[in-house]
């Protein structure tokens, strides 16, 4: 089966032609021929030299393609070459195709051909001056470290350059698409961030709402739906200045203002009366230092908030409990409320509320759990987590 060459290169095929047709010229002239008196000429005569000038116009052709190939066949061109007259061109061409060998071979071709054509130029510099003891062979020396290493080390140098530009190139593009994930992340984590807070925020309220209007529709009693409605007004007021809260500190990105003040643990009392008043039985046992960093004092309160929610919507008839300890370190929450039937409407739920519990207590460090309990007064719903009391840079809830 034939071998099948691969298709020249464009610029190749373009510096082939010319090289090929500057040899023809200079031969047709007569220029860059050595006498035919020299030692090494061993085919005298004009038309001798027209064979080495086609072979390596023909590597020309591989100098991109198979660079390897190219510069084996142009080294034996070049020592044909040696033995006519030889032509100016053909060793011009040879110098390009043994740049072309380092810059578009082989990793190995590129380390070996520089120490290989080295070697030859310090050879050729030494053993002929050690023959014949004569200044002018050096010049042998000096005519391959023109031919050979010269271009090969050019080759090496460009080789390197543009590996370390492409280097370069690939280890921006990972920084660029290292800096898209990082971006990519933070706006997943802000809009995690966002959907906690608001989820919180609007859920106690529109869960009362959506209990007592139940409540007003269903009983036809004058004086329990005005309660009813009440709270109902209680509760969208209270929704809407929490909603007018989270909108402004997200719209105010000038700094000029401060953002408005997180709930904090002191206001589990206010969290409780509420809860009563959309008529659930809370009792409130809190033991806790004055003092606690603002994200475990946030995420506690929003972990009470949510459970509290929870239990309006879910909870059987019965008392709902409310305890925090610290202790060691550590800040314990544990609320219960009854697990059972249920008489009066709920509201429905999508889990959203245990995940984003779960999410806060993940970031400070603690532990979450939630599920039915069996207890002495018979079966409840116990959400209980522990939150390390300590400051964690960078947490925001």
């Amino acid at each position: 089966m034939a071998v099948r060459l691969p298709r020249p290169h464009r610029f190749d095929r373009y510096v082939a032609l010319a090289g090929l047709l500057g040899g023809l010229l200079l031969w047709g002239i007569g220029l860059g021929m050595r006498p035919a008196g020299e030692p090494t000429v061993l085919w005298a005569g004009r038309w001798p030299v027209l064979l080495p000038l086609a072979v390596m116009a023909g590597c020309e052709l591989l100098r991109r393609t198979a660079p390897r190939t190219a510069l084996l066949t142009a080294t034996g061109a070049i020592v044909l070459d040696l033995m006519t007259q030889g032509n100016l061109v053909t060793v011009l061409m040879y110098t390009d195709v043994m740049y072309a060998a380092v810059l578009y071979g082989s990793p190995a071709s590129a380390r070996r051909i520089p120490r290989i054509t080295g070697l030859l130029t310090v050879a050729g510099t030494i053993v002929p001056f050690a023959i014949w003891r004569v200044p002018e062979t050096l010049l042998i020396g000096a005519a391959v470290g023109v031919v050979a290493f010269a271009p090969a080390s050019t080759g090496l140098i460009v080789r390197n350059h543009r590996e370390a530009a492409e280097a370069a190139r690939l280890r921006a593009e990972q920084t660029a698409l290292l800096a898209e994930m990082d971006r990519t992340q933070a706006v997943v984590a802000e809009r995690a961030r966002v959907a906690r807070e608001l989820h919180d925020m609007v859920a106690n309220h529109l869960s009362a709402i959506a209990i007592h209007s139940t409540a007003a529709l269903s009983l036809d009693d004058p004086e329990t739906s005005k309660q009813a409605l009440g709270v109902i007004r209680e509760n969208s007021v209270e929704g809407l200045a929490e909603m007018r809260r989270l909108i402004g500190i997200l719209r105010d990105d000038s700094g000029d203002s401060a953002p408005a003040a997180a709930p904090t643990l002191d206001g589990l009392g206010a969290l409780a009366d509420t809860a009563r008043a959309n008529g659930l039985d809370v009792t409130v046992d809190a033991e806790h230092g004055a003092k606690l960093p603002a994200p475990v004092e946030l995420a506690a309160y929003r972990i009470v908030q949510e459970s509290l929610t929870n239990a309006l919507k879910h909870a059987g008839p019965g008392r709902v409990t409310v305890t925090l300890r610290q202790l060691d370190g550590l800040l314990s929450i544990a609320v219960t409320s009854p697990y059972g039937d249920r008489d009066g409407p709920r509201a429905p739920g999508s889990g959203a509320g245990l995940i984003g519990m779960r999410e806060r207590a993940a970031l400070l460090g603690g532990s979450f759990e939630a599920g039915p309990e069996d207890a002495a007064r018979g079966k409840i719903w116990a959400v209980r987590a522990t939150l390390p009391l300590v400051d964690v840079e960078g947490v925001t809830e």
